[in-house]
C-alpha cells in the first residue's frame, strides 16, 4: 500500500494548495491512506470548526497536530467531536481528544496513526519514547501498518525516535520546524524516516510568516502579531510504499510541489 503524509498546513495559502493538489496526488500515485498535519491551518495557529469541515471534503483519512492545536477553543472542541483529528498522545490524561487513530483503507487494510510531541526546547510532557512503547504494546496485533507524526523542535530528538521505533512502525516523520529535510530513507529495520516534512504553505517567508513581521521581533524583541505570508506556496509531503503484510517500508519519496501552472 501507499501512504501519503503531508507537512504542516500553514494558513489560507496552505489550505488552498492542499485543495488544488491533494486529489491529483492521490489519484496520480494511487495513494491508499493520507495523513495531514493541520495544527497551523487557521492563520498559522490552530484550527477552526469551519476549516475542519473544509478538510472533510478532501481525501484525507487522519489529521495530526502539535503544540498549536490548543490555540483556538473551537479547534480544541473538534478533537472530541471527530476521532480522526489527533493531538499528541503524550499530553496528560484529561485533555480533549486522543493521540491515536486506527483507520482503514478502501481495501480493508487497518492503519494506525500515532501523534507525538517532542520535549527538547518544548513543553516538559510525558516521554514520547515511553508513550510510544505503551501505545504500541496495547495496539491490536492485527494492525501492521503504523504511521508516526513526531511534532518536535530538535532534529536529534526526531532522529532518536526514528531509530528507537525502527522495525516497530512503518513510518516516522517529523513536523513542526516547517523546513523540509533531505534525509528521507528507510532505516535498517524497515521503518521509513524523514527528520522533517516541511510545511505546506508560503516559502517566501520565515517558517510561513511574513518576513518583515518576524524580522521586527528579532531586531526589537518587542511583541507584535505575526501574519501568514502569501508567496511561493508549496506542498510538502512524502509518499511511503509499505508492505501491508508486515508493516515494513519498501521506499520513501519526498515531494515539494508548487501550484500547477505557476
Amino acid at each position: 500500500m501507499k501512504a501519503l503524509l503531508v507537512g504542516d498546513i500553514v494558513g489560507k495559502p496552505g489550505r488552498r494548495i492542499l485543495r488544488e493538489l491533494l486529489p491529483k496526488i492521490v489519484d496520480r500515485h494511487r495513494i491508499d491512506y493520507t495523513v495531514v498535519n493541520v495544527e497551523n491551518a487557521a492563520g498559522g495557529f490552530g484550527i477552526t470548526a469551519s476549516i475542519a469541515e473544509e478538510f472533510g471534503e478532501l481525501p484525507i483519512d487522519c489529521f495530526t497536530s502539535g503544540n498549536h492545536i490548543w490555540d483556538k477553543a473551537e479547534g480544541v472542541r473538534v478533537l472530541d467531536s471527530d476521532p480522526r483529528f489527533l493531538r499528541p498522545a503524550n499530553y496528560p490524561d484529561g485533555n480533549p481528544g486522543t493521540g491515536l487513530h486506527v483507520g482503514e483503507t478502501a481495501a480493508g487494510i487497518k492503519v494506525a496513526t500515532l501523534n507525538l510531541e517532542g520535549r527538547v526546547f518544548m513543553k516538559p510532557l510525558d516521554s514520547p519514547f515511553e508513550v510510544a512503547d505503551r501505545v504500541l504494546e496495547e495496539l491490536d496485533e492485527r494492525v501492521r501498518v503504523v504511521l508516526v507524526d513526531f511534532h518536535a523542535e530538535a532534529t536529534s530528538e526526531k532522529q532518536a525516535l526514528g531509530f528507537y521505533l525502527d522495525g516497530r512502525v512503518s513510518v516516522v516523520v517529523g513536523t513542526h520546524t516547517h523546513v523540509p529535510t533531505a534525509d528521507e530513507r528507510v532505516l535498517p529495520q524497515g521503518t521509513a524516516f524523514q527528520t522533517d516534512l516541511g510545511m505546506t504553505g508560503p516559502y517566501e517567508s520565515i517558517i510561513g510568516m511574513r518576513i518583515d513581521k518576524v524580522l521586527r521581533r528579532f531586531k526589537l524583541h518587542s511583541p507584535g502579531a505575526f501574519e501568514v505570508a502569501k508567496r511561493d506556496v508549496k506542498l510538502a509531503a512524502v509518499i511511503v510504499d509499505i508492505d501491508e503484510s508486515d508493516g515494513t517500508a519498501r521506499g520513501i519519496e519526498r515531494l515539494l510541489l508548487s501550484h500547477e501552472g505557476s
